[in-house]
């Protein structure tokens, strides 16, 4: 079964600094129908302005991944961590028993573009972590490159490893490009276009348009180039019996 996502009905969030698409419910856009994908509890499409960012706030009991699709991201959390990311690179933070962090773009002048994307953890009381990984852009072009994935993945060599059953990967695929995207029979993915346009089927999505794909192989065309992510998960009805989430998602705030 494919959804097609349209970016233009998503939540938005307009503080002039800050400009986002929300996938799902959070901070001021809240749909009832529209609170998760499976695992996946947060998609943000964020543009932060110059000098500005989100300050320090906390974070508990969730997995939480950035992917910076254009500037610079900077965070720094009260683990004592202080990184700064570019274009492609990504970075990971188990926020556990409880942290706080911020993330601003200290650039001069240049938009920052990041996709803030929360997980439910497969359990509780996690001790707060933090990780990043630099890719080199290239190793994506026209494959699909491996970005986290759950501890107990043997198979999956993603060098971020979350406290979920997830497999993230994304691609930048050329012009007139195809790749293909198996999704098991007990499994479900979430693929959001970040930049460009492609074609699933009759399906075509542009930038920040997504699809919601469930127990299905699909292929991706590209007529002009596109950057593609993908969050690979549980299928929903294995979500609630094996996390728990129904229980869990009356005691989650919505922002």
């Amino acid at each position: 079964m494919l959804k097609y996502v349209d970016h233009t009905k998503m939540g938005r969030g307009r503080h002039g600094w800050l400009d986002s698409h929300f996938h799902f419910s959070f901070a001021e856009y809240y749909n009832p129908q529209n609170i998760r994908f499976g695992v996946l509890r947060v998609f943000n499409d964020d543009i932060v302005q110059a000098q500005e960012g989100f300050d320090t706030h906390p974070h508990q009991d969730m997995e939480i991944i950035s992917y910076v699709v254009q500037g610079e991201l900077s965070h720094k959390d009260s683990m004592g961590n202080a990184h700064t990311l570019t274009r492609g690179q990504s970075q990971y933070m188990s926020a556990g028993t409880g942290v706080f962090h911020s993330e601003h773009n200290w650039q001069d002048k240049d938009e920052l573009r990041f996709m803030q994307i929360w997980i439910f953890p497969d359990q509780r009381g996690y001790t707060p972590n933090y990780g990043d990984y630099r890719f080199a852009l290239e190793e994506r072009f026209d494959k699909w490159l491996p970005i986290a994935t759950g501890y107990n993945n043997k198979e999956n060599n993603a060098p971020i490893k979350v406290h979920q059953d997830i497999n993230v990967y994304a691609t930048i695929l050329s012009a007139g490009k195809s790749i293909d995207f198996k999704v098991g029979g007990d499994r479900q993915a979430y693929l959001v276009c970040l930049e460009g346009g492609a074609d699933i089927g009759d399906i075509h999505l542009t930038m920040r348009d997504a699809l919601e794909i469930v127990k299905e192989n699909v292929t991706i065309t590209t007529s002009d180039g596109c950057h593609l992510f993908i969050i690979e998960m549980p299928y929903d009805d294995a979500c609630f019996k094996k996390f728990n989430l129904e229980k869990r998602l009356n005691n989650t705030p919505m922002w």
